[in-house]
């Protein structure tokens, strides 16, 4: 396949690569400070629909939302986020989030059903904000620092992680803790990923050992055993994802050139 993004290569890092949850299409987004949107099409040239560019904005993480009407992207050092409404056009600030006390916001997750919006804030602070709004409704608070978090496939719970290594599972609704556990030898946490049918959790570490558990243990034991250590990547775990029918679990690390493996 030729690259996806050949009509328009970013003049910087880049940091989100999307599929459009619906559509043939595929977003990019980086430190060059634009959002560039490409159809896919098979073997031929994959034509740019549009690119957006943000002013001395470079882009932190950029995410369709889950009815792949806008595209939600953070900044590398801003307090500030930005919405573009692909239907309208229109590319719409949110200056501040009422409620929400952080010098930059950079890491954030969608619920799978749409409606939530989780900022990952210092000093382990998670603020839940409705994707409708953009309003805050609640803050939650894990000791240390949350370095990533993930929501269940239907919306009802979210995993933490710390980097301490602890994880916290929080009730949506209530915003209470339910459980937390200690992942197993972790020295620092870094990406947490729950597979689509709610069967596992993969947590990886700075140490390139990523976690694999059943989802009914880590709601009952605070040392579970993990089914299976993955030894694989020799720097830090930066991302792991399930695919979508949980029968590959990716897990990749940022530090080195070519690290990505399919489990």
């Amino acid at each position: 396949c030729l690259p996806a993004n050949q009509e328009r290569f970013a003049n910087g890092k880049l940091v989100t690569v999307q599929f459009h949850p619906s559509a043939q299409v595929v977003m990019t987004a980086g430190h060059d400070r634009s959002v560039s949107l490409f159809q896919v099409k098979n073997f031929s040239l994959n034509p740019k629909i549009q690119s957006i560019y943000l002013e001395s904005f470079p882009i932190y993480k950029a995410r369709f939302s889950v009815d792949g009407e806008q595209v939600i992207a953070t900044g590398t050092h801003h307090s500030m986020f930005f919405v573009y409404d692909m239907m309208a056009g229109s590319i719409i600030p949110i200056p501040k989030v009422r409620g929400v006390e952080e010098k930059f916001l950079r890491n954030f997750e969608l619920s799978p059903d749409g409606s939530f919006m989780l900022l990952i804030g210092t000093s382990g602070y998670l603020h839940l904000l409705s994707m409708k709004t953009k309003e805050l409704i609640s803050t939650m608070k894990v000791n240390g620092r949350c370095t990533a978090s993930a929501f269940t496939p239907d919306s009802s719970k979210i995993y933490s992680y710390s980097k301490e290594g602890e994880v916290f599972i929080w009730d949506v609704r209530s915003r209470k803790c339910l459980h937390k556990f200690e992942d197993e030898g972790s020295l620092e946490g870094k990406c947490i990923a729950v597979s689509k049918n709610n069967q596992y959790v993969a947590c990886g570490s700075s140490s390139g050992v990523v976690n694999l558990y059943t989802t009914d243990v880590c709601l009952k034991e605070n040392r579970p055993k993990p089914v299976k250590a993955i030894m694989n990547l020799v720097t830090s775990a930066t991302c792991v994802t399930f695919n979508p029918t949980t029968e590959i679990l990716a897990v990749a690390s940022r530090d080195t050139d070519e690290a990505v493996k399919l489990v």
